[in-house]
């Protein structure tokens, strides 16, 4: 009689299973998900600027110094790359800023100038007109030194933020703060606070946890993303997505998902897409583990990505990559 009783519940335990794993599968199951329409959002990393070898690269590797072989004449984070990157198909461009010395972001990556410029220090120690003077492209070498392409080249080519701004007045960029200092996120809150909300909503500001936590209590309505954010979104979306269930923390952001974890995520790719699509969320794939800001820079690179994707694509090489895509 046990015996019957217990093979009675293991019966209605394996239905019950069999119906939620066909549950999980239908409601997950990108055959199933709406049709989507248009073409991927295009991300260009720097705007478009020289490539080079991710092989063994530490946070202090000075990359200008092992460039490949350029086969064009731009410097990243430069506004000649820039209108270069959108000429050739982006939609957004991602720049990176630093506080001067004199209160104003200078459009620059690194944490130290002498990497690829002419001059010692870090930005903070010069003011945006002295930053003018520098020559950004002094340190790029593709053979170790024999000699130098864009040496010489490079003067006046570091713009200030205004200056971008101002220049592209109608153009979407993604703005990485390159600190997690918190002072950094109220200056340019009150940059860009000044905005008229149409051009707010062409912005998203991405970087430390604690400066971008500082921009969203200063401007609500301004799209951002951290590492807490992402967090924040995808953790309890791994847990209870499969569900249909979207987290609150997933609303109105963006979310730069790396290819080796997109996989792993719930209605991944085309349902995920819609989910965060109904919650005015951007999501971005980066190539490999998301590390080293790896993009998809090859025709065959994008063979990698689902069929039909229609989400965000981070490449440093928008001139190779929008062809094949728009």
């Amino acid at each position: 009689m046990e015996e019957k009783k217990l093979n009675k519940v293991l019966k209605r335990l394996l239905i019950f299973l069999l119906l939620l794993s066909l549950f999980i599968f239908l409601n997950n199951s990108s055959i199933f998900a709406k049709d989507r329409e248009g073409d991927p959002l295009l991300l260009a990393h720097r705007g478009l600027g020289q490539t080079f070898s991710m092989e063994g690269i530490q946070g202090d590797t000075c990359t200008a110094e092992r460039i490949f072989e350029p086969e064009h004449p731009y410097l990243e984070n430069t506004i000649p790359s820039m209108e270069a990157a959108f000429e050739n198909g982006a939609d957004v461009v991602e720049l990176d800023i630093k506080p001067t010395k004199d209160g104003q972001f200078a459009v620059f990556h690194d944490w130290t100038l002498e990497c690829r410029t002419n001059a010692e220090g870090t930005t903070k120690e010069f003011t945006m007109a002295e930053l003018k003077q520098l020559d950004i492209g002094y340190g790029y070498t593709a053979d170790k030194g024999k000699t130098y392409p864009f040496r010489g080249k490079g003067v006046g080519l570091m713009p200030s933020l205004d200056e971008v701004l101002s220049h592209f007045p109608k153009e979407s960029f993604l703005i990485h703060i390159k600190s997690d200092d918190p002072e950094e996120g109220l200056q340019l809150a009150d940059v860009l606070s000044k905005l008229p909300q149409k051009r707010l909503s062409q912005i998203t500001v991405y970087g430390g946890d604690q400066p971008i936590a500082t921009i969203k209590e200063e401007i609500p309505n301004l799209r951002v993303m951290s590492k807490a954010t992402l967090k924040s979104c995808l953790l309890p979306y791994i847990a209870v997505g499969w569900t249909g269930f979207i987290p609150s923390a997933c609303e109105k952001t963006q979310l730069h998902i790396p290819e080796k974890i997109s996989p792993w995520l719930w209605g991944w790719s085309e349902k995920f897409l819609n989910r965060m699509d109904s919650v005015d969320t951007r999501v971005i794939v980066v190539a490999g583990d998301g590390g080293w800001s790896e993009g998809f820079d090859t025709p065959e690179d994008l063979q990698r990505l689902p069929a039909n994707y229609t989400g965000g694509i981070w490449t440093n090489r928008i001139d190779q990559i929008a062809p094949h895509i728009k």
